[in-house]
């Protein structure tokens, strides 16, 4: 099985208008992969400029917010594709679609790394920021999954959090509790 790494995709629109989407994509060399749902905006913007941009950040804010519905991510001009990345980005990587695979619910998008950039060392992931990339990826699929398995997956993630959280985390935790709380509220 290959590995899936957690990342922030931009990407932008033919007016150039920014979307921030966390997404797991696939490293093979200097190709990156990725398998958006669709519809999706970020498949939409990829598919219409034929560029996107992987940005790497340990402000776990971003993902927790971008599946709560907070937008308008801080972002600057890149210089080697038709995008933009995060500012809090740690690091960046230009990407260029290169092929598709089609798929009637998730086309695999194969991109090439055209240019990298390291803005600040990656001092690793404390487990409550793990804990909030794994909540946002429930989150994300509250439409999917039952609710017992969303609950007994967020007691668990709760722990790292009790433990190990900064004020960064905890409003990015909170975040995904309010957003599980009007998904029920929603559903009954």
């Amino acid at each position: 099985m290959p590995q899936i790494y957690e990342t922030v995709i931009t990407t932008v629109d033919v007016d150039g208008n920014p979307h921030v989407a966390p997404m797991g994509v696939r490293r093979e060399g200097r190709e990156i992969v990725l398998a958006p749902f669709r519809p999706s905006v970020t498949l939409g913007n990829i598919l219409a400029t034929r560029c996107a941009v992987l940005n790497i950040v340990t402000d776990v804010r971003v993902f927790a917010g971008c599946v709560t519905g907070r937008k308008g991510w801080p972002t600057e001009a890149v210089e080697h594709v038709n995008g933009v990345r995060l500012e809090a980005a740690l690091g960046h990587s230009e990407l260029t679609l290169e092929r598709v695979e089609e798929n009637a619910q998730r086309p695999v998008l194969h991109m090439t790394r055209v240019f990298d950039a390291t803005h600040a060392d990656f001092p690793g992931y404390n487990r409550a920021q793990g804990a909030v990339i794994e909540g946002a990826v429930l989150v994300s699929r509250l439409d999917l999954l039952p609710p017992e398995r969303v609950d007994a997956e967020m007691a668990y993630l709760q722990i790292a959090i009790d433990r190990t959280a900064g004020p960064a985390e905890i409003e990015a935790w909170e975040w995904l509790i309010e957003a599980v709380m009007q998904h029920r509220l929603g559903a009954a």
